[in-house]
């Protein structure tokens, strides 16, 4: 039996609506694997122009049965044809019969096969796909489809015979597909998953691999016992004499063990047994002598040129290590003003002149004063904010950090050894925005390597990043964590002080090289918890070619689908809603869409825009194909890609191969981006790269960020005998826009780590589909669950977020998802909210409506945070005698630049005190306004628009 061309296996919901409307006729039909449901089945049906979702699930015993209207009576099938062609016949419970399947499309053989180094992929990728795809039908076939199922295997067998070197090992597996492949088909059939026919083959196929191995572990056993007799766990075994029974698989996989195990332990043992014979003769080895561990290096007092006034030039110095700001004016000996650290109250950066700041601070009780200061650069002035960040920082009384700085670098490492040293990479030096010298040296928090083409080894590669930062920064880092997928890699180092507060370390990997089975091209990622703060970091390697974007298009959906990271509770969500901050990262392989010649000329200009607006990456981004709602600093560095080894002077553009020339236009192929929940802090202060590190075709890419975190928070007012009262979430109604031709119920569920556990809504209440393609569900007050936060404290709430999932009632799967920041929405009056719905990467709708956050009244206090007291400010806003809180700004409709940079607008909360130093703070000018209308056809329903 052919594969079941019906089945499309993990394809979207919303593929599968768009590939049943493009077949347009009643009773087309497909099925795809479940999205909320492991290891059953979603059947699609179109009956009049909407689109019917029922879930087939296994029972105990593996039959399957499809989830119909009540009073129709359930029939199980062993196998997903049966099924299939059981609900071709009328009067099962569906809307209409099964008529008309919906045919997989069928996949490129080369579709992913490498064009940076020549190595094809057609075969393997048409053998594994074909080979997959009809695995699921094999069984439910008789013994004459069995041996044409052995022929056809075989013939592709033989297909990848001239591109392998291991003759023999086909030949044996040839002979296993020809006379044994069937018997294990039927003894797979009678419920004996052993294969022991295969098992047999393998065996008498690795037979000479047992020699090989013997022979390696006798070399490494008797070098071993030179210095430890005896080492090995089979020593004994062997001098008892020679094995006597047949080698199996069990045997092979001891003795690979065994060797591992002599591998890994050799290096400690030789070292111990020098040690000892260098103690027993008192040898003097001065070399190797134990050196205190170097004393974190201080912060070396910096000093500012700038202007005060119209004319007069002064100098600020900044003594981190004292907490003290220091103003001198030009030719005075001394300083006019020492200003410490727990005086200064505010920064305020200019927008319209990008050199100038205003710092506000006491000078006599009751009474502030501000000073207005332009510095030689705007980057001279983001060097002396981040410099009193860091002072309040380290003289801050807190227990726990409000605020730390992130380094994030990628690098294609091109399969070659790095340089000794990586100081311009580690420390955001080289091309672009850069950090100024007098900040480049101080120490992040946390650093994320990600890399590609790595050939080093794991170890040795962590220990030279640890080794380089320790030389750079005087700090012994601390490893989070390390995955690796093939010569993909990612490391996490943090400061030692922060190690115990990372928690819940996660990592995953996914392989989306040919046919998603090898892991040269692919991702791996890290999650964790920050404290209260949760992180997420991808590192990937997409398909390499200018004309492979819908491949890495599809590349970034795999990954987004199938990497495993963050709270599993929230594993229904999109990957990208999952965590507080999602850092993705790697060699992206987008290119430039433009005649190489006139890419060169513009880069000899330095003119990037005009280069930019072809990028790939960014014509995708705007088409809403990835990366939806991500942020990306400004490239102001040339592409770092393809560059010629041992020069940045030169782009080496042209490849010749035996079947000739390929062009690899110079494209910002290392990229760097993030997305975060609303209403948090995020600032990118680099992004660059370096321009002295040339083992590589591609140069190191880095970002530097500072970002705002919060603690387990702990309750100022300890729990009483008396009853608490409780701090609630109330809707008043709930409108949602949801791109489908369903016309299922829906309910809603509602997540957040302020909640004990999810809750979930009623049906919605109100439903209509006036336009088609979009479904418009409403849900009133009654309908929506009251929402009690475990702890009442506004300071809490303030930090917390809501995950809001659309789910449907038939068949429990997303239509989308949401995040809404609660700090907003805090108050006696309720709030509109409205944004975007995702699911899977894609937009599928919106969702709008009104609630509010109650919070006893003596749960109200809060204070600022370290990264609050930074704010922007327009030129011509003169700070008032009296300062007074901002008003809450009306409702903005959400609308999301494609490339927006976050902001954060501080607001008063509800009903909590103001403060009296909050001033009203602006969007800054280098941030995009947003955009003048909607992508999304959807959203014009809400605004009443044809």
């Amino acid at each position: 039996m052919a594969a079941a061309s019906w089945y499309h296996r993990d394809i979207s919901r919303v593929v599968a609506e768009e590939l049943l409307a493009k077949a347009g006729r009643d009773g087309c039909f497909l099925v795809r694997d479940s999205e909320s449901v492991s290891g059953a089945y979603a059947l699609c049906l179109l009956f009049q122009r909407h689109v019917h979702t029922y879930r087939i699930l296994p029972d105990d015993e593996g039959l399957l049965s499809v989830q119909t209207i009540q009073g129709i009576q359930a029939k199980c099938f062993r196998t997903l044809p049966d099924l299939i062609g059981a609900y071709q016949q009328p009067n099962n419970g569906l809307v209409t019969p099964l008529l008309y399947p919906v045919h997989r499309a069928r996949q490129a053989a080369d579709e992913d096969s490498d064009g940076e180094d020549g190595r094809g992929g057609g075969h393997a990728a048409s053998t594994v796909l074909a080979g997959g795809a009809g695995a699921g039908t094999w069984l439910s076939g008789p013994i004459a489809s069995r041996t044409h199922i052995s022929q056809q295997l075989h013939q592709r067998l033989q297909e990848q015979v001239h591109s392998s070197p291991a003759s023999d090992f086909m030949g044996f597996m040839a002979e296993y597909l020809n006379h044994h492949l069937q018997l294990d088909l039927e003894a797979l059939r009678h419920g004996h998953p052993q294969l022991q026919h295969l098992s047999t083959a393998l065996v008498t196929a690795c037979r000479a691999l047992h020699s090989e191995i013997d022979f390696t572990l006798a070399g490494l056993e008797t070098l071993a016992r030179v210095f430890d007799p005896p080492v090995s766990p089979r020593s004994l075994a062997r001098e008892q004499g020679p094995l006597t029974s047949d080698p199996d698989l069990e045997l092979l996989l001891n003795k690979i063990s065994t060797v591992n195990h002599l591998l890994s332990s050799l290096e400690k043992k030789v070292l111990k047994s020098l040690q000892e014979t260098v103690s027993r003769h008192n040898l003097a080895l001065p070399s190797v002598a134990a050196a205190p561990p170097p004393a974190a290096k201080p912060l070396a007092v910096q000093s500012f040129e700038v202007k005060v006034g119209k004319s007069q030039r002064a100098a600020l110095t900044v003594d981190v290590e004292s907490g003290t700001v220091a103003i001198t004016k030009r030719g005075s000996g001394s300083p006019e003003e020492i200003i410490p650290q727990d005086k200064i109250l505010q920064l305020i950066k200019y927008q319209s002149v990008q050199s100038k700041v205003r710092l506000v601070y006491d000078r006599e009780p009751q009474k502030s004063l501000s000073r207005d200061f332009v510095f030689p650069s705007a980057r001279k002035r983001e060097a002396f904010c981040q410099l009193l960040q860091l002072m309040k920082i380290q003289h801050s009384k807190l227990d726990e950090p409000d605020l730390i700085s992130v380094y994030v670098g990628t690098w294609n490492m091109g399969s070659t050894p790095p340089p000794r040293s990586l100081a311009s990479w580690l420390t955001s030096r080289g091309l672009g925005r850069t950090q100024d010298e007098t900040t480049a040296c101080i120490p992040h928090d946390i650093y994320v390597i990600g890399t590609q083409e790595n050939s080093l080894g794991d170890r040795e590669w962590v220990e030279f990043l640890r080794a380089s930062l320790k030389t750079l920064m005087a700090i012994d880092y601390r490893v989070v964590a390390l995955q690796c997928l093939w010569s993909i890699k990612i490391v996490v180092l943090v400061k030692p002080e922060h190690e115990r507060r990372i928690s819940h370390v996660h990592t995953s990997s996914v392989k989306t090289g040919i046919a998603n089975t090898l892991g040269n091209k692919g991702a791996v990622g890290v999650s964790f918890l920050f404290n209260g703060t949760s992180f997420g970091f991808i590192n990937c390697h997409l398909a390499s070619g200018s004309e492979k974007t819908h491949r890495r298009n599809q590349n970034y959906s795999d990954i987004l689908r199938s990497l495993a990271l963050g709270d599993k509770r929230l594993g229904a969500f999109d990957l990208t809603l999952r965590f507080s901050h999602l850092f993705w990262f790697g060699d992206l392989n987008y290119r430039l869409d433009m005649d190489v010649q006139d890419i060169l000329a513009h880069i000899i200009k330095k003119e990037f825009e005009a280069l930019l607006a072809v990028d790939q990456l960014n014509l995708e981004r705007e088409k809403n194909k990835v990366f939806l709602r991500f942020s990306e600093g400004d490239i102001s560095f040339p592409p770092t890609y393809r560059y010629e080894r041992g020069s940045r002077d030169t782009y080496m553009w042209q490849k010749f191969k035996p079947t000739g020339v390929r062009i690899n236009v110079p494209s910002w192929c290392d990229r760097i981006l993030w997305k975060s929940h609303p209403e948090t802090h995020v600032v990118c202060n680099s992004y660059g790269c370096t321009d002295d590190i040339v083992t590589s075709d591609h140069s190191p890419v880095f970002a530097t960020f500072e970002v705002g975190v919060t603690s387990q928070f702990v309750p100022k007012k300890a729990p009483g005998s008396v009853p608490e009262p409780l701090a609630c979430i109330e809707w008043e109604s709930i409108e949602v826009i949801i791109k489908t031709t369903s016309r299922s119920k829906c309910y809603i569920e509602f997540h957040s780590y302020c909640l004990e556990e999810a809750q979930r809504s009623e049906e919605n209440t109100s439903q209509s589909c006036d336009i088609p393609g979009f479904l418009k569900l409403g849900w009133s007050a009654k309908h929506l669950p009251v929402l009690n936060p475990i702890l009442p404290d506004l300071e809490y709430l303030g930090d917390q977020h809501l995950l809001l999932s659309i789910k449907g009632v038939e068949s429990c799967e997303s239509y989308g998802e949401c995040c809404i920041a609660m700090r907003s929405m805090i108050g006696s009056m309720a709030q509109q909210f409205e944004t975007f719905l995702f699911h899977r990467g894609e937009e599928t709708g919106s969702i709008r409506g009104w609630m509010k956050v109650r919070v006893p009244k003596d749960r109200r206090s809060t204070r600022e945070r370290l990264y609050e007291w930074i704010s922007f400010e327009e030129e011509d806003a003169e700070p008032a005698a009296d300062a007074t809180t901002c008003p809450k700004a009306p409702l903005q409709h959400v609308r999301y630049p494609s490339r927006a940079q976050p902001h954060h607008e501080h607001q008063p909360w509800g009903d909590a005190e103001p403060s009296p130093t909050v001033l009203c703070r602006s969007r800054p000018h280098s941030l995009p306004e947003p955009a003048a209308s909607y992508t999304n056809p959807a959203y014009f329903i809400f605004e009443g628009v044809p």
